[in-house]
């Protein structure tokens, strides 16, 4: 790897008077891989998103292969062989998979019509070459966040980038997911191609990357070779501090029922998503939900939620019943909900993170005076969230839509968390967030949990299932195939119970 494909030098980009890149140098060389780490808001995803032709620099030079290029759009980045797939997929979702994979590069037949059946085919040759198993027929909109992320994954590949830029890929991908996505990664790069891949994941940089750039505060903090790096010298130069490994769980009452499930099916496209299912949430314990994406744990959310309708069963909630009720009255029930797409159900983009914050009660007082809203009060109520919750914003008047993904997220946990819930539902809360945000939000959680409240956990991440977990039970096919205890059950275990495959008691030996 000693040719440079990509060079980047003295990157600065202004925003105003706000730094987000200041003088960054870097470059990728062909067939390397290339980790760049750094914590939400550090400038990872604006310095990718001017190499993807989609800002342009305030000054510095971008060079592809040894020639410096200007590039205006992501049109022109495309022609320079340069594609990226960003951590909020840019897809339509009333588009199938098909139309959003060849939008903008469709083939033509004779007589200019578009040629879907050559498409069709060339989509499967790379799906077949990259194990990138997808629907091609399906709307967007019916697919799981797992499978967008591998349809944006295929717009780049049918695109044939040289350079491939990703921007939080594994955030909502499953640990299974994940390996397919690194042997990918690796393929592409033994084909001679160039990977420069954000991610705040040290384990999958240790296991995949050749050197790694690190960023904090838009300046470059180091480049190193990843195999001279630990783990933990890697979190401390992106956070400035040492992490801590651990949740301290206190004994607290465990014998109230807060949340109980009972016998639900919940439909999905004229199918069973959850079959007859039973689960339980007491005070002072995190249940957790284990599970291949797909596998129901969607539908199960949504229908505790308010947000999906079920077709039979009950849902019981501190005692009442709220099957089929209004998503508010379920809120005013004290349940908390941290979506797993932040964007499409967490967040409001174009109102401020003020406004945003205050999205739970603002039709109430103090929020609201008479039907009228109490900015006063609203933006007092966000800069105050901004400073808990170490939200990295300029101010609480900027829109959220312009944050990065990690400070995203923690609006959304703050808001939830603020409003004091009895039961907490969080989905993957720590999709796209760096290692420190993911210590603190571990600790929200927990916190929670210590004060007497009940947590219900959906999560692909097994390390964060087993780390904040009391009990968990595991999905397949929409029903539960099992529930385990954390502190005797390894990761390998879990995973073989995620596949569908039980486990017998008190052994590691699978059985189907």
């Amino acid at each position: 790897m000693t040719e440079k494909f990509v060079e980047m030098r003295h990157i600065t980009k202004k925003f105003g008077q706000f730094k987000a890149n200041d003088d960054i140098s870097l470059s990728v060389h062909k067939g390397e891989i290339l980790a760049l780490l750094g914590e939400n808001g550090a400038g990872k995803s604006t310095l990718m998103g001017m190499l993807s032709g989609l800002l342009e620099t305030t000054s510095g030079e971008i060079l592809i292969n040894g020639k410096e290029v200007k590039m205006k759009n992501p049109r022109e980045a495309k022609d320079y062989g340069i594609g990226m797939v960003h951590q909020h997929f840019m897809l339509i979702p009333a588009f199938t998979v098909l139309e959003n994979i060849i939008l903008g590069d469709e083939p033509i037949k004779r007589g200019g019509r578009i040629d879907y059946s050559g498409a069709e085919k060339r989509i499967k040759e790379l799906s077949a070459r990259y194990q990138l198993d997808i629907d091609i027929h399906a709307k967007v909109l019916d697919i799981t966040v797992g499978m967008q992320q591998r349809v944006e994954i295929m717009k780049a590949l049918y695109r044939e980038a040289n350079i491939f830029i990703f921007d939080e890929p594994t955030a909502a991908l499953t640990p299974q997911e994940i390996d397919q996505l690194m042997k990918i990664f690796r393929a592409l790069a033994d084909e001679g191609k160039s990977i420069i891949f954000i991610t705040h994941k040290l384990k999958e940089i240790k296991e995949t990357a050749d050197r790694c750039v690190v960023i904090r505060n838009g300046r470059v903090i180091d480049t190193v070779e990843v195999k001279d790096a630990t783990e933990e010298h890697l979190a401390e130069m992106m956070v400035g501090r040492k992490l801590r490994n651990s949740v301290e769980k206190k004994q607290v009452d465990q014998d109230k029922l807060v949340l109980d499930v009972k016998k639900l099916n919940v439909e999905k496209n004229g199918w069973l998503g959850v079959k007859n299912l039973d689960i339980q949430v007491h005070t002072g314990e995190i249940v957790g939900v284990a599970g291949i994406d797909g596998n129901g744990q969607t539908e199960l959310i949504e229908a505790i939620t308010g947000m999906r309708k079920i077709k039979s069963g009950s849902i019981e909630i501190k005692g009442k019943h709220y099957e089929n009720k209004p998503v508010r009255q379920i809120t005013e029930a004290g349940v908390g909900y941290i979506p797993e797409d932040r964007q499409t159900v967490g967040l409001i983009l174009p109102l401020t993170l003020a406004e945003n914050l205050s999205l739970k009660n603002y039709y109430q007082k103090p929020a609201n005076k008479s039907g009228v809203l109490n900015y006063q009060y609203i933006n007092e109520h966000g800069r105050q969230l901004i400073s808990d919750y170490d939200i990295r914003s300029q101010n609480e008047q900027v829109a959220v839509g312009s944050l990065s993904g990690g400070n995203q997220q923690k609006v959304v946990v703050a808001r939830e968390l603020a409003s004091d819930p009895d039961l907490l539902i969080a989905a993957n809360p720590t999709r796209g967030v760096d290692v420190g945000a993911i210590e603190y939000i571990h600790e929200m959680i927990n916190n929670e949990r210590n004060s007497g409240k009940a947590v219900l956990l959906v999560s692909f991440e097994l390390d964060e299932i087993l780390k904040l977990s009391d009990r968990i039970v595991v999905m397949h096919a929409g029903e539960i195939v099992g529930e385990i205890d954390p502190k005797d059950t390894s990761a390998q275990e879990l995973g073989l119970m995620m596949a569908g495959k039980k486990v017998q008691a008190n052994t590691q030996e699978a059985v189907k």
